[in-house]
């Protein structure tokens, strides 16, 4: 009897030990979210954050359990809410951030602790944080081809550059290096702005007083605005070409008029009702933006909003062949996650098809761009 009680004894202390996989195993999955809800990136993360309303309850059976914390943008904020969904959450999947700085930090968390993480900016993916990360938003060098290319259709060969003085505008002024300046244009001036700022009026002067054929807008959110508000009010004639990163109404409710014939890179959500019917991102990209606009209004669409349901759309794909390999909580499920990543192929999305491989963890092609401009106060496609 004794050995008996003995025997259970060490029975419960060995399940009780941390890191026993009979501990480990849950049954739900966790998923911990952090994007910006506050800051200069708010009007990023709250579409984001909206968008989680029209997201699975459970997938592949099992319950999804989301914890989402706001980092302001805020890179050291970022790192600080992936160690809780690592230590405290014990998360099965990370997202975020909205923005590229805190991006790149949820992503060195996430590898060093061996989570997939979906990143919901665009931000580098260095061989340090290849194995657990994807990137959902296109690459840079994706949407800046068609702006490089519209411009070459229409005889420019001068652009200024206007961007934010961090690793997001670093992304552009390298990627115009890389790609437009083989095409044949040249950047004629370079100016900076923080996220935080109200005024660029400094910056604009410059761009004006060199006098390009062109100016790209390297920011993104309601932000983006403020260089295009103020070239035009200084008379600046030319066309004025902005990221992906400004695809929102509200670049339309703050820039004003000032935002007409601009030409702006987007992703097929922003105008899902353009898209021939054989477009695979048609259907879920009109599923979004209708149950999206009846709750928040008319013209409520966003690109950013479409960045946190795609991630959905990939989970729905990955996690049933991931419950193979092993239970929520356990290394083996994260593990699965990882591996369908780049096993799943031809994920269909409202931003693009994703085909993730080793080395590609972006995933997207051409059906993920779509070129607009704003005519009347809304958004066209371009010509």
């Amino acid at each position: 009897m004794r050995k008996a009680t003995l025997a259970a004894a060490a029975l419960a202390a060995a399940i009780a030990l941390p890191g026993a996989p009979a501990l480990a195993q849950t049954n739900e999955i966790t998923i911990g979210i952090s994007i910006s809800t506050t800051g200069p990136a708010a009007a990023l993360g709250i579409p984001e954050r909206n968008a989680l309303d029209f997201v699975p309850k459970e997938i592949g059976g099992v319950p999804l359990k989301l914890i989402v914390l706001d980092d302001g943008g805020d890179p050291t904020a970022a790192t600080t809410n992936a160690r809780r969904f690592v230590t405290e959450s014990k998360a099965d999947i990370i997202m975020g951030s909205c923005t590229t700085p805190p991006s790149i930090a949820v992503s060195t968390v996430a590898n060093e602790a061996g989570i997939p993480h979906l990143g919901l900016a665009p931000f580098p993916i260095n061989d340090a944080r290849m194995k657990w990360s994807v990137d959902l938003p296109q690459s840079i060098p994706i949407m800046g081809k068609v702006l490089y290319e519209h411009m070459k259709a229409h005889n420019i060969k001068t652009v200024g550059y206007i961007g934010y003085s961090d690793s997001y505008g670093d992304l552009w002024v390298n990627d115009f290096k890389a790609q437009a300046v083989p095409m044949g244009l040249t950047m004629t001036d370079e100016e900076r702005f923080a996220r935080p700022d109200t005024s660029v009026a400094g910056q604009v002067l410059k761009l004006v007083a060199a006098d390009p054929d062109a100016i790209l807008v390297g920011a993104s959110g309601t932000a983006a605005a403020l260089p295009q508000t103020a070239l035009r009010e200084r008379g600046y004639k030319g066309l004025i070409y902005q990221t992906h990163g400004a695809a929102s109404m509200d670049f339309i409710r703050i820039a004003g008029a000032a935002a007409e014939g601009v030409i702006m890179s987007a992703g097929p959500v922003m105008s899902p009702e353009t898209q021939a019917d054989s477009a695979l991102t048609k259907k879920p990209g009109l599923a979004l933006n209708t149950a999206y606009e009846a709750k928040y209004g008319a013209n409520s669409r966003s690109q950013f909003a479409g960045h946190s349901y795609d991630a959905f759309e990939v989970l729905k794909r990955v996690i049933p062949v991931a419950l193979k390999a092993g239970k929520p909580g356990t290394p083996e499920f994260r593990e699965g996650i990882r591996k369908a990543f780049i096993s799943e192929k031809e994920i269909v999305a409202t931003q693009g098809v994703y085909n993730w491989t080793e080395k590609d963890r972006y995933g997207l092609d051409d059906r993920s761009r779509i070129l607009l401009t704003v005519k009347d106060g809304k958004y066209v496609p371009a010509m």
